[in-house]
């Protein structure tokens, strides 16, 4: 079965923030979102050299160890992101989560860094197919507060891992795709 990709992107600076630290890319075989983090603009550097790194995944070729790829995809990523910081300091500090979802016929391959999501809607039915990399979602699934009680939080904006120079383990999985499935890829903005 071979399945065609429509897809659409849409960034929105809302009414908090100053600038827009989150970077997107959207192409035939490849979907990601990266939420920039830092301040000063650093965030938006990194955001920018993750999807940079990330883009050479969406080449029309055969990817016999996806998994693989994608996890040297965030090595490589942080390696750049820390030169950049070498360069200049005044970036230390900076980083980003990353979400991407890499196509290949009925299989898709998931990678998530951080709190930005993936969602997916199936049969009528949304899931978030992600798990967030933050202090709170580690309190709630360790019983320690409820969902109802990480909304409000005083931590719950704190990531736990984020692409951002130094070693991180990315989650990485493989999933079926199936005709009419739609995915949502978003940074906790939304």
């Amino acid at each position: 079965m071979t399945l065609a990709l429509r897809y659409a992107v849409r960034s929105d600076l809302g009414l908090v923030r100053s600038n827009n630290e989150d970077s997107v890319y959207a192409g035939p075989r490849l979907l990601a979102v990266a939420d920039g983090m830092g301040g000063h603009a650093a965030g938006e550097v990194a955001s920018k050299i993750v999807i940079g790194t990330l883009e050479r995944l969406d080449e029309d070729r055969s990817l016999p160890d996806v998994m693989r790829e994608l996890n040297e995809v965030v090595v490589e990523a942080n390696a750049r992101i820390a030169e950049a910081v070498r360069r200049d300091p005044d970036l230390d500090g900076m980083g980003t989560t990353l979400t991407a979802l890499r196509f290949m016929g009925t299989r898709v391959g998931l990678l998530h860094v951080g709190d930005s999501r993936a969602y997916l809607l199936r049969a009528g039915e949304l899931a978030q197919i992600t798990h967030d990399d933050t202090y709170v979602q580690y309190l709630v699934d360790t019983g320690k507060i409820t969902a109802e009680e990480a909304k409000d939080h005083p931590r719950r904006s704190v990531i736990l891992r984020a692409v951002r120079g130094e070693d991180v383990e990315p989650d990485i999985s493989i999933r079926e795709v199936r005709s009419g499935d739609r995915y949502l890829l978003c940074s906790d903005g939304l």
